[in-house]
């Protein structure tokens, strides 16, 4: 899907869609503040997430967090009183030294604890992170497994994908760790408002005031980076696309060959060179206003020192009071701060959370229950009037396509690139629906089959197969989920697919591991590796109806000869659908029809389409001649 061109604006628009959500209406303060708590409702979810990954650490997680924003507020109290003994004690109080030692100890147990609860945090947050990542990277994959064909090649939806999958594997944890800290934060907070007041009922007031301002600048910072985040996610793809044609194994070949590596580089920095200036302008606006605004917390603080000094002169207040009201007001300032930053950083969460939520929440196709069998077993396939458009496509896939495929039946399909004739094939699968006609099997629309039981029915390699980094068994073996680990298929596949002398050259067989990704892997040559998916397209053997886009693209002329002898056999009572370029191959179909620009332009066997002299004939004769 095309995307228009960008501008970006200096602070960097988001997308229409996040812009609807998350983007407040310039010169409305009600509505910015609204926009800012609502964003806040995915804490729910996210504190849902946690709780799902480990109830017990979390439990614990929170009753730490309660002590340990309990302890300052004690500690502080404890040392105004501990200030006080030690001076009745040097005026020789009777009975002040030991109660000055009894507040020592008592001062100890405290600190003791905090440090204690400090680990604990410490190491509960450390499994939970773990445990929390791989949870939530388990949900965005349980999902993009349930995504469509359709979906997958939606730039939207991979974009979306691609931010879900950026940070959420830390921000759940972080928006729990924040709520805690906010937590924390706010019963120490109390606790030590609670003493602030016994000096004046006007310090815990002014104290607010002095940290609001940077507390509505760093939200408004880090909502516009997010807007950043989002609004380049097309770049950050194309990124990760360069360092992988960079640095993989299967690019590695052309990139050198080709001497492409200096350009792809090249292009690598000018993306970054290109987003860089938001970020930078960002950071500085960030750490400016940060500072200028941070100047009211320390005149605040040295304000509230100055009058404790006075009332401590004027003998209003002892010493042990004025140390513990500077110390309570230095403390509720750290803890105010934090609380704040804390809610700072939950927005901040929140809204990259909403990337991890607007993907899980996009809306997926339901897995179709549907019959298991048609009414009609002897009909075979029928397309009937089979129209297809890919999205924003100017002029269809398919086009009027009217075809019968009967049982045991044998059928070549032929045409240039781009005729859609693997179109046609993914439309067979059930991969996509037709834009309007129908696609029957065995007298049944296959909208109306259950999408399992079709899937049995049909056993197909495409042109771009999968080679993936296992074992040879497990290549294999991936063709029938059912059968994934039974080593007798396996071995019935590969011979049927002829990769068993292929498999017999390896050194542990169907267990040696295939591609060059891991230590100890083996690479094929595309010849072998085509055999090996052949095997794969075999695994079914239920499956009445077998397609081979291009299946013998990389043999060799006697492997594709044996291929398909072997494939007529196999075949016999099944329906069988091959698409080739190689002539050699698709004279041995009962039926043969030409596609071009979507349309069949002709049908009929070998010998009734040479005779016929139309295009067919004429790319025979072409593709004869150069074996001349």
């Amino acid at each position: 899907m095309a995307r228009p061109n960008r501008e970006p604006p200096p602070a960097a628009e988001p997308s229409a869609r996040a812009q609807k959500s998350a983007d407040p209406q310039p010169g409305a303060p009600s509505r910015r503040i609204r926009d800012y708590l609502g964003v806040l409702g995915y804490s729910r979810r996210g504190l849902s997430l946690v709780w799902t990954a480990n109830p017990k650490l979390t439990l614990g997680l929170a009753l730490c967090t309660v002590i340990a924003g309990l302890v300052p507020g004690a500690i502080a109290w404890v040392g105004k009183h501990l200030l006080d003994a030690v001076l009745f004690a040097s005026r020789g109080a009777l009975g002040a030294r030991a109660s000055a030692e009894r507040w020592v100890l008592i001062e100890l147990a405290l600190v003791l604890t905090m440090a204690a609860v400090a680990k604990a945090l410490t190491l509960q947050r450390a499994l939970l992170r773990q445990q929390l990542g791989q949870r939530i990277n388990v949900v965005i994959l349980e999902k993009a497994l349930r995504l469509s064909l359709r979906q997958f090649e939606d730039s939207e939806v991979y974009d979306q994908m691609t931010r879900a999958r950026r940070e959420a594997s830390v921000r759940p944890l972080s928006l729990v760790s924040q709520t805690f800290e906010l937590l924390q934060q706010t019963l120490t907070l109390l606790g030590l408002a609670s003493l602030l007041v016994g000096f004046s009922l006007w310090l815990f007031p002014a104290l607010i005031a002095a940290a609001i301002p940077l507390f509505i600048a760093e939200i408004a910072f880090s909502t516009e980076a997010w807007k950043l985040s989002r609004w380049r996610t097309p770049e950050s793809r194309e990124q990760m696309y360069l360092e992988t044609v960079i640095a993989r194994e299967d690019h590695a070949k052309e990139v050198k060959l080709f001497d492409l590596g200096p350009r792809l580089l090249e292009r690598y920095r000018a993306i970054f060179e290109r987003t860089y200036p938001a970020d930078r302008s960002l950071a500085i606006r960030r750490a400016l206003w940060g500072f200028l605004l941070g100047l009211l917390g320390t005149a605040a603080f040295y304000g509230t020192y100055l009058w404790l000094v006075r009332a401590a002169v004027a003998a209003t207040i002892t010493i042990g009071a004025m140390t513990m009201y500077a110390v309570a007001f230095k403390q509720a300032q750290s803890a105010l701060s934090s609380a704040l930053a804390a809610i700072g950083a939950m927005v901040e969460d929140n809204l990259y959370l909403s990337n991890l939520y607007e993907f899980l929440d996009t809306n997926i196709e339901p897995e179709r229950k549907g019959s298991t069998k048609g009414p009609t077993p002897d009909d075979g396939i029928r397309f009937e009037d089979v129209t297809f458009s890919y999205p924003d496509a100017k002029e269809p896939a398919l086009a009027a396509v009217d075809l019968h495929i009967k049982p045991g039946s044998k059928l070549a399909i032929v045409g240039e690139n781009g005729s859609g004739k693997t179109t046609l094939i993914k439309l067979l699968c059930g991969l996509y629906q037709p834009t309007s006609g129908r696609i029957t099997l065995d007298g049944l629309d296959l909208r109306e089959w259950d999408e399992r039981a079709l899937r049995q029915r049909v056993g197909v390699i495409f042109q771009d197969f999968v080679r993936y980094q296992l074992t040879v068994g497990e290549n294999i073996g991936a063709g029938d989920e059912r059968a994934y680990d039974d080593r007798d298929r396996w071995k019935s596949a590969a011979e049927k697919g002829l990769a068993q002398p292929v498999i017999d050259a390896l050194p542990d067989g169907f267990d040696t591991r295939l591609g060059r990704w891991f230590k100890g892997g083996r690479e094929l040559s595309l010849g072998q590796w085509q055999k090996v998916a052949l095997a794969r397209s075999f695994m079914r053997d239920e499956a009445d109806v077998l397609v081979l886009d291009e299946p013998t693209a990389s043999m060799d002329a006697e492997a594709e000869v044996r291929i398909f002898e072997r494939f007529r056999e196999s075949t016999e009572r099944k329906i069988a659908i091959v698409i080739s370029h190689r002539f050699s191959t698709v004279r041995m179909a009962d039926e043969i029809i030409v596609l071009d620009h979507g349309k069949v332009t002709e049908r009929g066997t070998h010998a009734s389409l040479l005779a016929h002299g139309g295009r067919y004939a004429t790319l025979f004769k072409l593709q004869a001649a150069g074996y001349r």
